[in-house]
């Protein structure tokens, strides 16, 4: 890695830091808007599936303007957005009559520097000159996790000091994070993703391969085994374990995130060593008996534990579909990334959405709609292996 790219790799990391803000800083206030603002669990869904809906819309319209304006650009307006969100978030709840068209109005916002972010941050390491590209990848994205620790962790902390009541001055204190990240951003070089004299792949071509397709369903189903516990980890914790909020996101979506970061980690350190085909299939399997364990073992003890087991499992998901992708299409170009971050958020989407509703339909039984979700881990393992016959089988025919 050359050492001019240095710092465009630290202001990726701390993009998807901001990223890692947007999607589980709000989560964390679920039951703090059920009880203050009087929005039952069906509009609390809502808000989810809007986030990663809203997720969605701009990984697909980001194929059209990205290239035009520049990743430069882009990536400042991602994080004007996701600032704006949240520094909005405290002010519009108490003047949109009912609430709740206030939130959804700041997560639109800060949904949409997410989008960016989730489609830009991730080409632009793949960009930067590096020995070993899976593993830059898979450490990028273990910066999310490290986001995700130090906002549940932060959040907790002050929670504790100074009272849930006190939420939106921590909401302004975050929104601190990309607002600093726009003047890093707005220096670092930023190297071309398709190399000069070459053409990127356009909608048509990728969406006439089967591997394409294949890579796609693997993106939904890693988003959706990760988000479909992470989402709920914390609410899962305090309401269903019946313990305190503390102690609640401490033993729920904290551990989750410190045991996905460290496979993420793991893998970016020592994965010149380990099979990326092989660390996915027994990833999945893991995630499998993690999802029986949150929802058949009736021992709280156990539940805490497969939520922890499946942050670990579904790590090297999201960036080894990346990097599979990344390697069987070199000549993806932004369509390929934007296409493929389209995908992780649908999975971001309908994971947690569809936990939300079966547990809904069963009295709020958040363990049965858990059980709902293991189908996802199992198809991405399909996925894996029929990804790897195809890249072979192109790789054969060129």
């Amino acid at each position: 890695m050359k050492k001019n790219y240095n710092r465009t790799i630290v202001a990726c990391f701390v993009g998807y830091i901001v990223q890692a803000i947007v999607n589980n800083f709000v989560p964390l206030l679920f039951l703090t808007f059920q009880r203050s603002y009087g929005i039952p669990l069906a509009q609390i869904t809502l808000l989810v599936t809007l986030n990663f809906g809203v997720q969605l819309l701009v990984d697909l319209a980001s194929v059209t303007f990205v290239d035009r304006i520049g990743y430069r650009a882009s990536l400042i307006l991602a994080h004007v957005f996701s600032a704006a969100g949240l520094m909005l978030l405290t002010v519009l709840p108490e003047i949109v009559p009912g609430a709740f068209g206030g939130i959804l109005i700041c997560v639109i916002i800060y949904a949409i520097g997410g989008g960016l972010l989730e489609v830009l941050v991730s080409p632009v390491v793949e960009a930067c000159p590096s020995d070993n590209k899976e593993k830059a990848m898979s450490m990028l994205h273990s910066f999310y996790c490290w986001g995700h620790v130090g906002v549940v962790l932060l959040s907790t902390l002050f929670f504790r000091a100074f009272g849930i009541a006190h939420w939106k001055l921590l909401a302004l204190i975050w929104a601190l994070v990309p607002l600093a990240n726009i003047f890093a951003f707005a220096r670092v070089p930023i190297a071309p993703l398709i190399q000069e004299g070459e053409k990127g792949m356009s909608l048509r071509e990728l969406f006439g391969m089967k591997l394409f397709w294949v890579l796609m369903i693997m993106m939904i189903c890693s988003g959706a085994s990760e988000q479909a516990v992470s989402q709920w980890a914390s609410t899962f914790a305090e309401k269903g374990l019946n313990i305190s909020k503390t102690a609640g996101d401490l033993a729920g979506p904290m551990a989750f995130a410190v045991l996905m970061g460290g496979a993420r980690a793991f893998y970016g350190k020592y994965g010149h060593r380990i099979n990326l085909d092989s660390f996915m299939v027994g990833s999945c399997l893991l995630c499998v008996f993690s999802y029986l364990c949150i929802s058949l073992v009736p021992s709280p003890v156990v539940n805490l534990v497969g939520c922890a087991l499946c942050g670990l499992s579904v790590g090297i998901m999201w960036p080894g579909s990346f990097s599979k992708a990344a390697a069987a299409l070199p000549r993806g170009g932004t369509a390929l990334f934007a296409l493929l971050a389209l995908g992780g958020d649908v999975g971001c989407s309908g994971g947690p959405t569809l936990v939300g509703l079966v547990s809904s339909a069963f009295s709020d039984n958040l363990k049965l709609g858990i059980l709902a979700a293991v189908g996802f881990p199992v198809l991405l393992m399909v996925g894996v292996l029929a990804c790897s016959r195809l890249a072979s089988r192109r790789k054969n025919k060129e």
